[in-house]
């Protein structure tokens, strides 16, 4: 018995083909046409094709560019996708001599070039985004390195530090989260044409001229790993998902210290909302948001991640058109995250009185305390944790700060030692300051004005050079398109 169906069946058209074709059509059909054009280029150069052929087909792709409006094409099942949309197209106008186009490639090896090109803008301009974070993050902390806040650990109020110190710790993490997505973002710079199905082909193909003609660095050497090996794509979205997970635990913190308890940072009424039944309430909802987006871009990598896991290694549809899409979403998202906090961390502030309401409630200046009572008395740290222990224990309860307790720390003292402290209630008063505290803490990484100094002066360094490892990226891929443009014009006119 005949089967008497055809291709494509109804139902395998709506789900998978046509939702592929919009696909190629928002996202790929760009970097279609940019491979049309540099594979023609190499096959006139390389002599596969003659002269002649070449400018007939050149001159048919140009045509047929400017005479498509892609955005208007809508899915017929006449041909199988977009690729063969244009093989049809051009084979209506040269006949047999349209298809030569595909000689010595494949949609395999165009695929994953596809992939890449789409990828690597989007890279680029994430890089980008996070490099104006992490510049206005810089700026932040320099301008509030002086700014005193309660910093916490385990959720409870711990010691004094800066804003700025605290800034700077979201810069290096940012920093290396660059650094990560820039060393991805350098895997998508290996081009996989001339792999073509898996083998790379009998023709006299010019594979470094490919990679030249659309930005690449080089070849990707092994041409079954140029179909098979996804890593490129695995790589990225790890990479990708970290400033995500990363800048969500700060934006945490951002809904703690805004919180009418904490009350440490004071976000501009541009960026609160007010209930509509309570009027007393200041509701910082951007927080809300960014922590939204955080999760759903970290969810997005995970996704395509996850897809990739125990697929045979071969050009499998696991990898291809429809996950790459779905990945993108990833980065709109994340873009729109990043986007929000750029506009928001700058403007906020820091509430200094409840700063300090809060330092003296919590007496978190006490390890100085200890700190001191080692350097300037000769104790142990053992023996001066227990007089500092006993003297927050008094003070907390009774309510005072903890720089008008001299009489209970000078009483836990002669307990603890059998003789009378030889420090002034003055100095106690400076030992017990915040201030003090953040400005003895002037080794590397601490919060004193110095070592914060010299910490920028490293981080802005740094940020430079992934600035410009971005550039050199983006300057190459722009320099491909002119020369792709003027080769394929000599082609319309020899």
């Amino acid at each position: 018995m005949t089967d008497q169906t055809t291709f494509p069946d109804p139902v395998y058209r709506e789900t998978v083909l046509a939702p592929l074709f919009e696909g190629v059509k928002t996202h790929f059909a760009d970097g279609m046409a940019q491979i049309n054009r540099a594979h023609l280029v190499m096959l006139a150069e390389t002599g596969i094709l003659s002269a002649g052929d070449a400018r007939a087909l050149a001159r048919a792709v140009k045509e047929i560019e400017d005479e498509t409006d892609i955005s208007s094409l809508t899915y017929t099942g006449e041909h199988e996708d977009y690729f063969f949309v244009v093989e049809a197209a051009l084979r209506a106008k040269l006949g047999d001599l349209g298809g030569a186009l595909h000689t010595a490639r494949s949609r395999n090896d165009m695929d994953h070039t596809l992939f890449k090109l789409a990828l690597r803008t989007r890279a680029h301009a994430m890089l980008r985004l996070l490099s104006d974070l992490t510049q206005g993050l810089l700026d932040k902390a320099d301008a509030e390195k002086e700014t005193l806040i309660v910093a916490y650990t385990h959720g409870q109020p711990a010691q004094p530090t800066t804003f700025g110190h605290y800034l700077s710790a979201v810069i290096e993490v940012l920093l290396r989260d660059m650094a990560r997505l820039d060393a991805a973002a350098d895997g998508l710079e290996h081009c996989p044409m001339g792999a073509a199905a898996i083998t790379t082909s009998g023709f006299p193909i010019d594979r470094d001229r490919m990679a030249e003609l659309l930005g690449f660095e080089a070849p990707l050497l092994n041409a079954y790993g140029c179909i098979a090996s996804v890593d490129y794509v695995t790589g990225l979205y790890s990479a990708l998902k970290l400033p995500f997970i990363h800048l969500g635990r700060v934006v945490q913190d951002m809904g703690v210290w805004a919180s009418f308890e904490v009350g440490q940072l004071y976000v501009p009424n541009a960026l609160v909302q007010i209930s509509s039944i309570m009027p007393q309430k200041r509701n910082p909802v951007p927080i809300e948001h960014m922590r939204h987006l955080a999760s759903v871009t970290a969810g997005r990598c995970d996704m395509v991640v996850n897809t990739m896991h125990n697929t045979p290694f071969t050009d499998m549809n696991d990898s291809e058109g429809e996950v790459q899409q779905a990945g993108f979403a990833a980065f709109d998202s994340g873009g729109r995250m990043l986007r929000l906090l750029r506009a928001f961390l700058p403007v906020c502030r820091i509430n200094d009185s409840n700063v300090a309401r809060n330092t003296d409630a919590a007496c978190i200046t006490i390890t100085e305390v200890a700190d001191t009572l080692v350097r300037e008395e000769g104790l142990s740290f053992r023996q001066a944790h227990e007089i500092a222990a006993a003297t927050a224990r008094n003070v907390i309860e009774a309510g005072e700060p903890l720089g008008t307790g001299f009489t209970s720390f000078a009483a836990a003292f002669q307990a603890e030692t059998g003789r009378a402290t030889s420090l002034s209630e003055t100095r106690f008063q400076t030992v017990t300051s915040a201030r003090h505290f953040v400005a003895v803490r002037n080794r590397p990484g601490g919060p004193a004005p110095a070592a914060l100094d010299a910490a920028i002066a490293t981080y802005e360094v740094e940020l430079g050079r992934l600035i410009e490892s971005t550039r050199t990226r983006a300057d190459r891929h722009a320099a491909a398109s002119t020369t792709l443009a003027r080769s394929f014009a000599a082609l319309l006119e020899t």
